[in-house]
């Protein structure tokens, strides 16, 4: 996986070749990643999804995250991204049923590492059940909360939502969750990309 492909930007999303994962997040290139955030509608309440990142993962293991995400190879385009909902989540799509929010410019940077990266944002609502299929190297589980609630908590507004779902455990068997989450309980997106993905699936919904 580390040495997969890239197409490599500047600041202003201009390509200017590839390199391989590793070299990106060691070198701080631009790049772009593909991300699915998935809500559902029960009664009058609209639920957001967050994965569970999985504790195999070299990156925030066992933190809170994007429904689904990853990188976009060297030869794809934004739509293909969608290969990750079937890889991580088993959910049989097409770029037909995703809404676009746009891209928004992001970048984590921590002591050894720098993800700088041109996110291409999706949102899906449902109101029927589904059944998921975890990746389960990648994703240990599911939670979902009041998405009102999560914009509050993304404006700072309130300092922990209340999230339940379900996680795999190490015998492979599916177990409740239900626990508190603080800002310390998410990978660590910036506090503007928080807003930004809360005021774009927030217009999305009031229309």
């Amino acid at each position: 996986m580390e040495s997969e492909r890239l197409r490599i930007f500047d600041g202003e999303h201009r390509e200017i070749g590839t390199a391989s994962r590793g070299e990106i997040h060691k070198e701080g290139y631009w790049h772009e990643t593909f991300q699915y955030w998935l809500l559902k509608k029960e009664e009058n309440t609209v639920y957001i999804y967050f994965q569970i990142r999985s504790s195999m993962k070299k990156d925030f293991p066992s933190l809170l995250d994007i429904t689904a995400a990853g990188h976009l190879l060297k030869d794809e385009t934004a739509e293909d991204g969608i290969r990750e909902v079937n890889e991580e989540l088993g959910l049989d799509l097409t770029i037909h049923h995703v809404q676009p929010l746009g891209i928004i410019k992001e970048s984590i940077e921590l002591e050894g590492f720098l993800d700088r990266e041109f996110r291409h944002v999706y949102m899906h609502q449902i109101e029927e059940e589904v059944n998921f299929t975890l990746q389960q190297e990648e994703v240990s589980g599911l939670v979902r909360a009041p998405f009102g609630l999560f914009q509050s908590f993304c404006f700072g507004q309130i300092n922990f939502i209340e999230v339940e779902g379900f996680r795999i455990n190490e015998a492979g068997e599916k177990e409740f969750v239900r626990k508190r989450a603080d800002k310390q309980s998410f990978v660590p997106h910036s506090k503007a990309y928080w807003k930004q993905v809360a005021e774009a699936i927030g217009a999305k919904l009031s229309k």
